[in-house]
C-alpha cells in the first residue's frame, strides 16, 4: 500500500507519496520517466554540431582537392628529379585523407548518428598526425637544395636549372603555401576532435522516480 506523508513548510504543504515496487503505477511512472534513446542521441549529436562540422568539412574537402591537383602537376613536372614532397607522396595520401574526413564531417551535419561522430573523431586524429608529418616534409624541402643540385665533389658540374634562383624561390613558395594549408587543416581537425570528444562523453539526463 502507498504511504503518504504531509509536511507544512512556510505556508506550503508538501505531500510525498511512496509507491511500492509492486504497485502497477510504479511501472508506468518508470517507463514514462526514461528518456528515449533517440532523444539522448540527438542531444549528443547537437553538442558535436556546435563545431559547425559542415564548415570544417568544406575546408577539408577544398584543401584536399588542392593537395591532389598540385600532387598531379608536380609529379608530372618533376618526374626526373622529384622533390621530397613529391617523392614521399604526401600530397596524395594527405589529400585523400582530407576528402574522407571532409565527407564524414559534412554528412554528420545531416544525420543523427553517434557512430558517425565517433568515426569523424578517429579520422580527424589521423588528419592531425598527417598534417604534422606533412608540415615536417615541406619544412625540410624548404631548407634543402633543389633535387639534383647538391654536389658531393668540389668540381662536380651542376645542372643548368640549379643556377636559376627563380626555381628555388618558386619551390619554397609552394612549400610555404602547403605549410599554411597544413596549419589550417590541423586547427580544423583539432576543433572537430575536441567537440566530438565532448559530445561522446556527455551523459544523458534521466529523471529520478522516488
Amino acid at each position: 500500500m502507498a504511504a503518504t506523508t504531509v509536511t507544512d513548510s512556510g505556508g506550503v504543504r508538501i505531500i510525498t507519496e511512496v509507491i511500492p515496487a509492486t504497485d502497477p503505477r510504479a511501472a508506468q511512472l518508470a517507463s514514462g520517466s526514461r528518456p528515449s534513446a533517440p532523444a539522448a542521441l540527438s542531444f549528443q549529436v547537437r553538442g558535436f554540431r556546435r563545431a559547425q562540422p559542415k564548415a570544417l568539412g568544406t575546408i577539408h574537402i577544398f584543401t584536399g582537392i588542392i593537395h591532389i591537383c598540385f600532387g598531379i602537376i608536380l609529379t608530372v613536372t618533376e618526374r626526373r628529379m622529384p622533390s621530397l614532397p613529391v617523392a614521399s607522396g604526401v600530397l596524395f595520401w594527405l589529400g585523400l585523407l582530407l576528402l574522407v574526413s571532409g565527407s564524414l564531417l559534412v554528412e554528420s551535419e545531416k544525420r543523427d548518428n553517434i557512430l558517425l561522430v565517433k568515426t569523424c573523431c578517429v579520422v580527424n586524429v589521423g588528419v592531425i598526425l598527417s598534417t604534422l608529418v606533412a608540415t615536417l616534409v615541406h619544412t625540410v624541402a624548404i631548407t634543402h637544395d633543389i633535387p639534383g643540385c647538391k654536389t658531393d665533389l668540389p668540381f662536380q658540374l651542376k645542372a643548368e636549372w640549379c643556377f636559376n634562383a627563380e626555381n628555388k624561390i618558386l619551390s619554397n613558395g609552394l612549400d610555404s603555401i602547403f605549410v599554411i594549408f597544413c596549419l589550417l587543416e590541423f586547427c580544423s581537425a583539432v576543433a572537430a576532435l575536441s567537440f566530438g570528444y565532448d559530445a561522446l562523453k556527455q551523459h544523458s539526463y534521466k529523471r529520478m522516480v522516488l
